[in-house]
C-alpha cells in the first residue's frame, strides 16, 4: 500500500477492456528483483497501492474487439511489458521496449501479476510453445529475454568468449543460453557454492570474484561480458577482463553509482553499453529457441498466499535461482 511495505489483500473491479486488450486468468508468476525494486520504489515511478508482477502465465479469459492472433482459453505469457505507445521512434523501428513512454508500459499498469487475473495489450501477450512448463515460461518472458537479447544482438556464437558476472535469476540463465549458441563461458561469482552448478548450466569455467590473481589471468580475454547481478563489484577490475573491442552489457541495476577508469576503454576501443529486455519479435524468438535447446531455469514454487515470504527469499539470495508464485484461484488479491 505503500512505499517498502509488506504486500496486504486488494481487491479491486477489473478494468473495462480496451479493444486492443485481453484479460488473462493469471496461473503462475515469477518474482524478479525488479518486482523488489519497484516495491522499495529504486525507479521513483511506482504508483501506489501497487501489485507487482511481470513475469505472468495463465489463460486468455476475455479479449477486446481488436485483438488478433489469440482466442479465449489460449495459453499464454507476458513480461515487463504490458503496451506501448506503437507510435514513437523506436515502437515504428520495432523496438517497443525502448519506446519513449516506457514508464507507462509496465505490465502493472493498472495492476501486476501477483493477482488472479491480469489486462494487458494483446499485441505484448505471447501463445507459450506446447509442451513448456508455464512456470518455465513465466521466467523467460522477462529473465530470459533480458540475457538472450544482448547475446543474439552481438551475433554470440563459436568463436566467441562470453563472461558472465553474478549467478542469480538472470546469471544462470545466461550461461545456458551462451552455452546453447556454441559459446565458451567463463562465470564469475562471489559464492563459491555455485560452482558446480554453473558448471552444470555449460560454463566452461568459474572464477570466484575475489580471486585477483585468477582474474588477472583473463585480462583482455571476453568478447562480451554481461553484468546480470544487483551487488557492487571492482568495475575497472570487470572492465579489464573485456577484450579489444569487446563489449561489457550491463543488464543488472547496480546499487550504487558505476565507477571504473576508462583509460583501457579507449585505448582497447572497448565499449559499455546497457540492454533492456527485447522486442516483441525477440519475445517469440526467445522462447522458441529455449524450448527447441531445452533451455529452462532453476526454479522454485511457491503459493501466492506466501507471496512476502517469496519475497523475503529473493532479498536474502536464497533463492535457487527464481522463485514462481502459483495461484490457487479465488478474487483479485495481492
Amino acid at each position: 500500500m505503500a512505499k517498502g511495505q509488506q504486500l496486504v489483500p486488494f481487491t479491486y473491479d477489473p478494468p473495462k477492456l480496451k479493444k486492443y486488450e485481453v484479460r488473462v486468468s493469471v496461473t503462475h508468476c515469477g518474482i524478479c528483483f525488479s518486482d523488489i525494486h519497484a516495491i522499495d520504489d529504486f525507479y521513483g515511478i511506482t504508483p501506489f497501492p501497487f501489485v507487482p508482477g511481470h513475469e505472468v502465465v495463465g489463460y486468455v479469459s476475455e479479449m477486446g474487439s481488436a485483438v488478433k492472433g489469440l482466442r479465449v482459453g489460449d495459453r499464454v505469457g507476458m513480461g515487463w511489458q504490458g503496451r506501448s505507445c506503437m507510435k514513437c521512434e523506436w515502437c515504428l523501428k520495432g523496438e517497443e521496449q525502448l519506446c519513449e513512454h516506457v514508464e507507462k508500459n509496465g505490465v502493472w499498469e493498472p495492476h501486476g501479476g501477483f493477482a488472479s487475473s491480469i489486462t494487458a495489450d494483446g499485441r505484448f501477450v505471447y501463445r507459450l510453445p506446447r509442451g513448456m512448463l508455464s512456470e518455465v515460461g513465466a521466467v523467460l518472458l522477462c529473465a530470459g529475454v533480458t540475457v538472450y537479447s544482448p547475446l543474439r544482438r552481438f551475433k554470440a556464437g563459436p568463436s566467441h568468449k562470453v563472461c558472465v558476472v553474478g549467478i542469480g535469476g538472470l546469471g544462470h540463465l545466461a550461461i545456458e543460453f551462451a552455452h546453447a549458441l556454441g559459446c565458451e563461458v567463463t562465470a564469475i561469482s562471489s559464492s563459491p557454492g555455485k560452482k558446480e552448478q554453473a558448471l552444470k548450466f555449460g560454463a566452461d569455467d568459474f572464477v570466484l570474484a575475489g580471486d585477483n590473481d585468477r582474474i588477472k589471468q583473463l585480462y583482455y580475454n571476453f568478447d562480451l561480458v554481461l553484468y546480470t547481478g544487483h551487488a557492487e563489484i571492482d568495475w575497472t577490475r570487470v572492465l579489464w577482463t573485456v577484450n579489444t573491442n569487446g563489449r561489457l552489457v550491463m543488464m543488472g541495476f547496480p546499487p550504487a553509482s558505476v565507477s571504473m577508469d576508462l583509460m583501457e576503454l579507449v585505448v582497447h576501443q572497448q565499449s559499455v553499453t546497457g540492454s533492456f529486455l527485447g522486442s516483441r519479435a525477440m519475445m517469440k524468438e526467445v522462447l522458441s529457441f529455449a524450448q527447441a535447446h531445452k533451455i529452462a531455469p532453476m526454479f522454485e514454487l511457491m503459493p501466492m498466499a506466501q507471496v512476502n515470504q517469496a519475497i523475503q527469499k529473493v532479498k536474502d539470495n536464497k533463492a535457487r535461482y527464481r522463485v514462481v508464485l502459483v495461484n490457487d484461484g479465488g478474487s483479485a488479491k495481492v
